[in-house]
């Protein structure tokens, strides 16, 4: 078994356990490699692996990337911040774009998407720790902003993505998801069209295990698979 292998499988490990110790099937839990920075050739070790699920955070260097790997069965999602000026490259490139957090780029994504032919599945990032640093809807904006959506007819709403405050102790992460599992219910419950909350994209390296506890259905992974980032 390769380090790589023996990484993903530690990771696989943790996931069935926390799934198991909390009633909850491993199969709803899809990981994703976050491969931001990280050569084609490290995504291709990482795919022979077994991960089928990629995330990029830029436009500029998944565009070469994707092109590079394109013999490969791969998954590409946007998880990064994303400008209205590069919506019609992230509607060509991604299956699933995670960081939809305005109207006005919700609007570009669907006439982009339109262009393409395509129903572009999108999340709603929101912002649940209210930091400015961060890019992110507020939460109590989010329903208003998810209620304008339903009526754009080339994308679909498929659930939420945080990216909570850093802490060292995943418990403290924990009210985060909480939050945004709440908020998701609520969302859930104005049955609006093309709005669905299946998914929830939230937990990284140091907290999934506390992620997955709460609710996820995405966590995105970087440094436990491919090492620390240069």
């Amino acid at each position: 078994m390769s380090d790589t292998e023996a990484r993903l499988q530690a990771i696989h490990d943790r996931i069935r356990a926390t799934a198991q110790a909390n009633n909850r099937s491993e199969d709803r839990i899809q990981l994703l490699a976050v491969s931001k920075t990280k050569p084609a050739d490290a995504v291709r070790e990482v795919f022979a692996a077994g991960c089928r699920i990629f995330g990029e955070n830029y436009i500029q260097e998944a565009r070469q990337k994707i092109e590079n790997l394109s013999d490969l069965n791969i998954s590409w999602h946007f998880i990064g911040h994303l400008q209205s000026n590069k919506a019609k490259y992230a509607v060509r490139l991604f299956d699933l774009i995670h960081s939809v957090d305005s109207l006005k780029l919700a609007r570009e994504i669907d006439k982009q998407a339109a262009k393409n032919d395509k129903i572009q599945d999108i999340l709603i990032q929101v912002n649940i720790g209210a930091e400015v640093s961060k890019s992110g809807i507020a939460e109590e904006e989010a329903i208003t902003l998810v209620k304008s959506l339903s009526s754009l007819e080339n994308i679909r709403v498929k659930g939420l993505m945080t990216i909570p405050p850093y802490y060292n102790d995943p418990d403290a992460v924990r009210p985060f998801f909480q939050a945004l599992r709440r908020l998701a219910v609520r969302l859930e419950s104005l049955a609006l069209p093309r709005i669905s909350m299946a998914e929830l994209s939230m937990g990284m390296t140091g907290d999934f295990e506390a992620a997955i506890e709460e609710g996820a259905t995405m966590i995105r992974i970087g440094t436990a698979i491919f090492g620390s980032r240069t």
